[in-house]
């Protein structure tokens, strides 16, 4: 039986041969803290549709990959924290636009241990943020892959750090 995890990446080699271009790649910050009931992840609305994601972007120039995770975290959640160096997978998702089609996007997830959450931040007019406890935070995002993620996370955010 083959994963979701390989399922994806094969459509994603299958996508470039088909549509004439790669999956672009994104980077994610999975914000994180220890809450009074336990592991709790932090989820933002995206905002065209308004469904539950992690904060995530670009990278921009020759940035780190983690330091653009924290940037997003920063510009897209008001938040300030501890970013893991290695991150601890990838998913894929189908990111629309109004002017193109669809386009494949790979994002690689990097965990940010939440120190500080701002009350002013670039993007607080345009999404709302929450937390949650992980398991039900899994339940909540749109991608499959992404929610294996943070249940595994979820089971052991330490070694990842």
């Amino acid at each position: 039986m083959v994963s979701q995890v390989t399922r994806n990446r094969i459509e994603g080699q299958v996508g470039r041969l088909t549509d004439g271009g790669p999956c672009r790649l994104q980077v994610a910050a999975l914000p994180w803290r220890h809450g009074p009931d336990g592991l709790e992840i932090l989820l933002i609305t995206s905002r065209d549709s308004g469904r539950w994601v992690l904060p995530k972007g670009w990278p921009e120039g020759r940035e780190q990959l983690y330091d653009t995770a924290a940037r997003e975290a920063a510009e897209e959640a008001g938040l300030n924290g501890a970013v893991a160096q290695q991150q601890i997978g990838r998913y894929f998702y189908d990111k629309g636009s109004a002017s193109r089609s669809e386009r494949r996007c790979e994002v690689m997830v990097f965990p940010l241990e939440v120190e500080a959450l701002a009350s002013r931040w670039p993007e607080r007019k345009e999404r709302t943020r929450q937390w949650f406890p992980a398991m039900e935070a899994a339940t909540l995002v749109r991608e499959s892959d992404l929610a294996d993620l943070i249940r595994r996370f979820a089971a052991d955010p330490r070694p990842s750090l």
